[in-house]
């Protein structure tokens, strides 16, 4: 039988015992404790750099909030490189540029998917101006409307270094968790992200280390801050 998202990407949906699924679910809950002063309801899911494995962390740890049985909403943000309809296996026709560009849209943008509780929004049409939909007003509100409809919503967004978009979304989320593949990412390219990140007063959770030998963990959490 033909399923309706990407085997290879989802672990926690197709192996849900094994330790790297595990390992996703303790990401979720080092995340809730995390800050005990404010709620942490929308995350920004990022990396410095592209291949990193942004993408398919935010993927996961979305299903793993949906399998808790929180109302989640995974939203990419990725509006140059899109990818998360591919994980997920939905169509890209409408989605996050669409509601910007017609906040009227929204009802018609967001899909379902086949796990209980978790609703996708796909990057839409590519369009001319990704960073200035972004840091519209149009973006803002519709992330308020987010927080009356979802109990947590997590952001999938370009790379830091490559492009302003991861910034400037930066600022509108309650927190932002940096994902770095090891033996991939530079040490300096990590580091300025980081700063970027703090320069724009970005609220950072924390970071993922990821893509590590099996002698180690397949992935860490690790709290940065506080």
């Amino acid at each position: 039988m033909r399923r309706s998202i990407n085997d290879s990407s989802l672990i926690v949906t197709v192996n849900p015992k094994s330790p790297i699924s595990e390992v996703y679910r303790t990401l979720r809950t080092n995340i809730q404790y995390s800050s005990l002063e404010h709620s942490l309801q929308i995350i920004m899911v990022t990396s410095s750099v592209a291949g990193e494995g942004k993408t398919t962390t935010v993927s996961n740890l979305a299903v793993t909030y949906a399998q808790e049985g929180k109302k989640v909403l995974l939203i990419d943000a990725d509006m140059r490189k899109p990818s998360l309809h591919q994980v997920f296996e939905k169509t890209n026709r409408l989605g996050l540029s669409t509601i910007l560009s017609h906040p009227s849209s929204i009802e018609s943008a967001i899909q379902d998917t086949i796990i209980d509780n978790l609703s996708i929004l796909p990057s839409g049409p590519i369009p001319e101006n990704p960073s200035e939909l972004l840091s519209s007003e149009n973006m803002r509100e519709f992330l308020t409307q987010l927080r009356d409809k979802y109990e947590i919503v997590l952001i999938d967004t370009p790379p830091i270094l490559a492009v302003i978009d991861g910034s400037i979304i930066s600022t509108l989320c309650d927190g932002v968790i940096l994902v770095a593949g090891a033996g991939r990412v530079k040490k300096q390219h990590l580091n300025k992200a980081i700063k970027q990140l703090e320069h724009v007063n970005a609220s950072m959770i924390g970071f993922v280390l990821n893509q590590t030998s099996k002698d180690d963990q397949d992935i860490f959490y690790m709290k940065y801050y506080g």
